[in-house]
């Protein structure tokens, strides 16, 4: 198993280097750069910039250079901690988002927590009842979840929970707790915030997994060995949950991969809409004033995040299933 780990981490390594090339590049295709969009906002206000004002920008920002010197500039440090600075907030990137991305980290932990916790339940009733009331009733919740996006459901919330509820539908914390020392009075103020957001992004994915779940456990329990445990006279409890969810469940953690990048990116639309301080609001911004350094970062942070948590999948699904040996 350690031999394929290691193989597996030094195969990522040449895919970050050209994921990180592509995405660099792919930043800067639209026309312009940081000091376009900075004459764009002067010029909006009534103000302006001389041709002698934009060039300095250009040489101090080093976009005077050909791209191939500024993808190297910024690649360069990678190995030492060092991902760039950003050209709006004028600070080092990670300086930027660090905290952000802790924010965004722990929602999308929690969305996964709540995702395995609510589907895999649901998706054995489904499958143990097929076609009652109760799974034809999961299967039109499941395939609603499957039709609504993050973001109308955010505001969907935000609007419910603040003019009919009237409870806090934004933010993280109340506005009297956002600057105060943690306490446990903070703590309870979160996980007040906290719940709303975690369900709206686990929704998707939940309607998802249900479906993989009511699916993959309808399969199993036709195979031979799930009808000799019930011919040995085992109760079909123990035989479901002994035997059949336990070969069920690989398509899930198969799936698991994707659904962490997924999580990612949600927590992005989520936090925009619902002012959560996520990466979200950054990497927008990032993009509108062509921050390469900072928009680069973040997309490659969710590069990094799918081929992890493809490894870490595989390792799993192959804890679960002994007859799985990745040599």
């Amino acid at each position: 198993m350690l031999p394929y780990i290691v193989k597996r981490v030094l195969g990522m390594i040449p895919s970050l280097i050209i994921i990180s090339f592509i995405t660099f590049f792919v930043i800067q295709l639209p026309p312009g750069d940081f000091v376009t969009s900075v004459q764009s906002q002067v010029a909006s206000s009534g103000g302006g910039m001389d041709a002698t004002t934009v060039e300095a920008l250009r040489v101090r920002y080093g976009l005077d250079q050909p791209q191939v010197v500024q993808y190297w500039r910024w690649i360069k440090g990678f190995p030492t901690g060092d991902f760039g600075y950003s050209l709006e907030w004028s600070a080092p990137v990670w300086d930027v988002i660090a905290t952000r991305m802790g924010w965004t980290l722990l929602l999308s932990g929690l969305a996964l927590v709540f995702m395995w916790v609510v589907s895999i339940p649901i998706g054995v009733y489904s499958a143990t009842h097929q076609y009652s009331i109760g799974d034809n009733i999961f299967s039109f919740l499941g395939f609603l979840g499957l039709s609504i996006p993050d973001f109308l459901l955010s505001l969907i919330w935000l609007v419910v929970g603040t003019l009919v509820l009237g409870i806090p539908a934004y933010g993280l914390f109340s506005p009297e707790m956002a600057d105060a020392p943690w306490s446990l009075a903070k703590f309870l103020d979160l996980l007040k915030h906290l719940w709303a957001p975690v369900i709206i992004m686990g929704i998707i994915g939940t309607a998802e997994l249900i479906r993989i779940m009511r699916g993959s456990l309808l399969d199993v329990l036709n195979q031979q060995y799930v009808t000799t445990a019930r011919a040995k006279g085992l109760h079909e409890k123990k035989v479901i949950k002994k035997y059949a969810v336990r070969m069920a469940i690989n398509p899930l953690i198969s799936v698991l991969g994707m659904q962490i990048p997924k999580m990612i990116s949600s927590s992005i639309i989520v936090g925009l809409v619902l002012s959560i301080p996520t990466v979200g609001p950054i990497f927008l911004r990032s993009l509108i004033s062509q921050d390469m350094y900072l928009a680069g970062v973040i997309l490659l942070f969710m590069a990094v995040m799918l081929l992890v948590s493809n490894l870490l999948a595989d390792l799993v699904l192959a804890w679960i299933d002994p007859r799985i040996r990745y040599e």
